[in-house]
């Protein structure tokens, strides 16, 4: 089976002073069937603009394609996005609470045995 990581490749091309800010996303996906599909999302930046999928026979075809479109759109002005900080979630940052804690879905057990409050006793 081939590596089922998901690579995600974003650009931006931002002028302010045409009042421009693109966004183009470039990413390999696998397909039900065993292809390769090159994934393109494109608009403008906070719209959800469109998406088109590009089928190939396998991954090394789609890999070509996407560095064939990185170089088209590296032409055009884009550049690649720098990576985004690290985010907390709410479940992380109340696990973190916990200080230790075993961290229980919402309505279990918490690690004192005991329901949590506001838990429903289900017989």
């Amino acid at each position: 089976m081939s590596d089922p990581t998901l690579q995600v490749l974003v650009l931006e091309r931002r002028d302010p002073a045409l009042n421009m800010a693109r966004f183009y996303v470039l990413s390999i996906e696998p397909t039900l069937f065993g292809d390769a599909a090159l994934v393109r999302a494109w608009g403008r930046v906070g719209c959800r603009g469109r998406v088109r999928l590009d089928l190939y026979e396998d991954r090394v075809k789609a890999t070509e394609a996407l560095e064939d479109w990185l170089r088209r759109k590296s032409r055009r002005g884009y550049a690649v996005r720098p990576p985004m900080p690290e985010f907390e979630t709410r479940s992380s940052a109340l696990c973190k609470a916990r200080q230790g804690r075993r961290c229980a879905p919402s309505g279990a057990e918490d690690a004192g045995g005991g329901p949590e409050k506001g838990a429903v006793a289900r017989g």
